[in-house]
Protein backbone atom coordinates (compact mmCIF):
# COMPACT_ATOMS: atom_id res chain seq x y z
CA UNK A 1 0.00 0.00 0.00
CA UNK A 2 1.51 3.37 -0.99
CA UNK A 3 2.31 5.90 1.70
CA UNK A 4 0.94 9.43 1.38
CA UNK A 5 1.98 12.18 3.78
CA UNK A 6 0.35 15.60 3.99
CA UNK A 7 2.79 18.22 5.28
CA UNK A 8 2.07 21.85 6.11
CA UNK A 9 5.41 23.17 4.87
CA UNK A 10 6.61 26.23 6.78
CA UNK A 11 7.97 29.38 5.15
CA UNK A 12 11.71 29.09 4.48
CA UNK A 13 11.92 25.29 4.21
CA UNK A 14 13.34 23.80 1.01
CA UNK A 15 11.23 21.08 -0.70
CA UNK A 16 14.07 18.57 -0.62
CA UNK A 17 15.77 16.47 2.02
CA UNK A 18 19.28 17.92 1.60
CA UNK A 19 20.59 21.38 0.78
CA UNK A 20 23.15 20.70 -1.91
CA UNK A 21 23.04 24.20 -3.36
CA UNK A 22 24.28 26.24 -0.43
CA UNK A 23 27.37 24.93 1.33
CA UNK A 24 28.07 28.20 3.18
CA UNK A 25 24.88 28.22 5.26
CA UNK A 26 22.53 25.41 6.16
CA UNK A 27 18.95 26.09 5.14
CA UNK A 28 16.08 24.08 6.63
CA UNK A 29 14.96 21.09 4.57
CA UNK A 30 12.28 18.41 4.74
CA UNK A 31 14.66 16.16 6.70
CA UNK A 32 14.04 18.35 9.76
CA UNK A 33 10.28 17.78 9.50
CA UNK A 34 9.63 14.31 8.08
CA UNK A 35 11.34 11.37 9.85
CA UNK A 36 9.85 8.88 7.37
CA UNK A 37 12.35 7.13 5.05
CA UNK A 38 11.92 6.71 1.30
CA UNK A 39 9.21 9.31 0.68
CA UNK A 40 9.61 12.09 -1.87
CA UNK A 41 7.67 15.27 -2.68
CA UNK A 42 4.97 15.01 -5.33
CA UNK A 43 5.50 18.48 -6.76
CA UNK A 44 7.24 21.45 -5.22
CA UNK A 45 6.58 24.57 -3.20
CA UNK A 46 9.01 27.48 -3.29
CA UNK A 47 11.06 28.18 -0.19
CA UNK A 48 9.09 31.39 0.38
CA UNK A 49 5.69 29.67 0.01
CA UNK A 50 3.85 27.74 2.70
CA UNK A 51 1.24 25.07 2.93
CA UNK A 52 0.38 21.68 1.55
CA UNK A 53 3.14 19.47 0.26
CA UNK A 54 2.36 15.84 -0.53
CA UNK A 55 5.05 13.19 -0.10
CA UNK A 56 4.82 9.57 -1.21
CA UNK A 57 6.88 6.44 -1.71
CA UNK A 58 4.91 5.51 -4.84
CA UNK A 59 6.29 6.77 -8.16
CA UNK A 60 3.00 6.36 -10.02
CA UNK A 61 1.09 8.32 -7.39
CA UNK A 62 3.81 10.96 -7.38
CA UNK A 63 3.49 11.35 -11.16
CA UNK A 64 -0.31 11.40 -11.01
CA UNK A 65 -0.24 14.25 -8.47
CA UNK A 66 2.54 16.32 -10.03
CA UNK A 67 2.18 15.80 -13.79
CA UNK A 68 0.36 18.76 -15.43
CA UNK A 69 -1.34 16.38 -17.90
CA UNK A 70 -3.68 15.27 -15.12
CA UNK A 71 -4.75 18.87 -14.38
CA UNK A 72 -5.00 18.26 -10.63
CA UNK A 73 -6.50 21.40 -9.07
CA UNK A 74 -4.28 23.25 -6.60
CA UNK A 75 -5.92 25.86 -4.38
CA UNK A 76 -3.94 28.70 -2.83
CA UNK A 77 -4.75 31.37 -0.29
CA UNK A 78 -2.95 34.44 -1.59
CA UNK A 79 -2.40 37.73 0.17
CA UNK A 80 -1.79 40.38 -2.47
CA UNK A 81 -0.75 43.98 -2.37
CA UNK A 82 -3.61 46.31 -3.19
CA UNK A 83 -7.23 45.44 -3.85
CA UNK A 84 -7.79 43.93 -7.32
CA UNK A 85 -11.05 44.87 -9.00
CA UNK A 86 -13.30 42.44 -10.89
CA UNK A 87 -11.66 43.34 -14.23
CA UNK A 88 -8.28 42.27 -12.83
CA UNK A 89 -9.72 39.04 -11.41
CA UNK A 90 -11.38 38.35 -14.78
CA UNK A 91 -7.93 38.40 -16.41
CA UNK A 92 -6.95 35.53 -14.10
CA UNK A 93 -10.22 33.73 -14.89
CA UNK A 94 -9.57 33.98 -18.64
CA UNK A 95 -5.90 33.06 -18.41
CA UNK A 96 -2.88 35.31 -18.79
CA UNK A 97 0.08 35.45 -21.10
CA UNK A 98 3.25 35.03 -19.04
CA UNK A 99 6.81 35.03 -20.39
CA UNK A 100 6.68 31.21 -20.72
CA UNK A 101 3.30 31.16 -22.48
CA UNK A 102 -0.39 31.42 -21.67
CA UNK A 103 -1.82 30.09 -18.43
CA UNK A 104 -4.95 28.02 -18.20
CA UNK A 105 -7.95 29.88 -16.76
CA UNK A 106 -7.92 30.09 -12.97
CA UNK A 107 -10.77 30.09 -10.51
CA UNK A 108 -10.43 33.12 -8.25
CA UNK A 109 -12.45 34.98 -5.67
CA UNK A 110 -11.81 37.52 -2.94
CA UNK A 111 -12.03 36.10 0.58
CA UNK A 112 -11.87 37.45 4.11
CA UNK A 113 -8.46 37.18 5.74
CA UNK A 114 -8.12 33.52 6.73
CA UNK A 115 -7.24 32.42 10.24
CA UNK A 116 -3.71 31.12 9.67
CA UNK A 117 -0.67 30.42 11.81
CA UNK A 118 1.76 33.33 12.21
CA UNK A 119 4.45 33.50 9.56
CA UNK A 120 8.08 33.81 10.60
CA UNK A 121 9.20 36.32 9.50
CA UNK A 122 5.88 38.16 9.29
CA UNK A 123 4.73 39.81 6.08
CA UNK A 124 5.84 43.42 6.12
CA UNK A 125 2.91 45.64 7.05
CA UNK A 126 2.61 48.95 5.21
CA UNK A 127 0.15 51.40 6.70
CA UNK A 128 -0.55 53.24 3.43
CA UNK A 129 -0.73 50.20 1.13
CA UNK A 130 -3.86 48.06 1.43
CA UNK A 131 -3.85 44.32 0.85
CA UNK A 132 -6.45 41.63 0.39
CA UNK A 133 -6.78 37.85 0.23
CA UNK A 134 -7.72 35.73 -2.76
CA UNK A 135 -8.57 32.07 -3.10
CA UNK A 136 -7.00 30.99 -6.39
CA UNK A 137 -7.21 27.55 -8.02
CA UNK A 138 -5.01 26.52 -10.93
CA UNK A 139 -4.69 23.26 -12.84
CA UNK A 140 -1.06 23.50 -13.80
CA UNK A 141 2.02 24.29 -11.78
CA UNK A 142 4.75 26.24 -13.46
CA UNK A 143 7.65 27.77 -11.58
CA UNK A 144 6.36 30.56 -9.30
CA UNK A 145 3.18 30.65 -11.38
CA UNK A 146 0.75 32.13 -8.85
CA UNK A 147 3.22 34.88 -7.92
CA UNK A 148 3.77 35.71 -11.59
CA UNK A 149 0.02 35.72 -12.28
CA UNK A 150 -0.80 38.17 -9.47
CA UNK A 151 2.13 40.38 -10.47
CA UNK A 152 0.85 40.38 -14.07
CA UNK A 153 -2.42 41.98 -12.91
CA UNK A 154 -0.52 44.56 -10.85
CA UNK A 155 -1.00 42.98 -7.41
CA UNK A 156 2.20 41.30 -6.19
CA UNK A 157 1.90 38.34 -3.83
CA UNK A 158 2.79 39.06 -0.22
CA UNK A 159 1.99 35.64 1.26
CA UNK A 160 1.23 32.38 -0.54
CA UNK A 161 -0.28 29.33 1.18
CA UNK A 162 -1.19 26.21 -0.78
CA UNK A 163 -4.33 24.97 0.94
CA UNK A 164 -5.46 22.07 -1.21
CA UNK A 165 -4.26 19.66 -3.92
CA UNK A 166 -7.14 17.68 -5.43
CA UNK A 167 -9.10 16.25 -2.49
CA UNK A 168 -6.29 16.67 0.05
CA UNK A 169 -5.97 19.74 2.29
CA UNK A 170 -3.95 21.01 5.24
CA UNK A 171 -7.05 21.80 7.24
CA UNK A 172 -6.26 21.01 10.87
CA UNK A 173 -2.47 20.95 10.40
CA UNK A 174 -0.34 23.67 11.97
CA UNK A 175 2.78 24.89 10.23
CA UNK A 176 5.40 22.11 10.27
CA UNK A 177 2.88 19.38 11.18
CA UNK A 178 2.20 16.33 9.03
CA UNK A 179 -0.04 13.31 8.94
CA UNK A 180 -0.08 10.10 6.95
CA UNK A 181 -3.31 9.12 5.25
CA UNK A 182 -4.57 5.98 3.53
CA UNK A 183 -4.71 6.13 -0.26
Amino acid sequence: MPRLILLNKPFGVLCQFTDDGNASSARPTLSGLIPVPNVYPAGRLDRDSEGLLLLTDDGRLQARIADPRFKTPKTYLVQVEGEPDEASLDKLRRGLLLNDGPTRPAEVRRIDAPSLWPRDPPVRYRKNVPDCWLELTIREGRNRQVRRMTAAIGHPTLRLVRWRIGDWSIEGLSSGEWREIQV
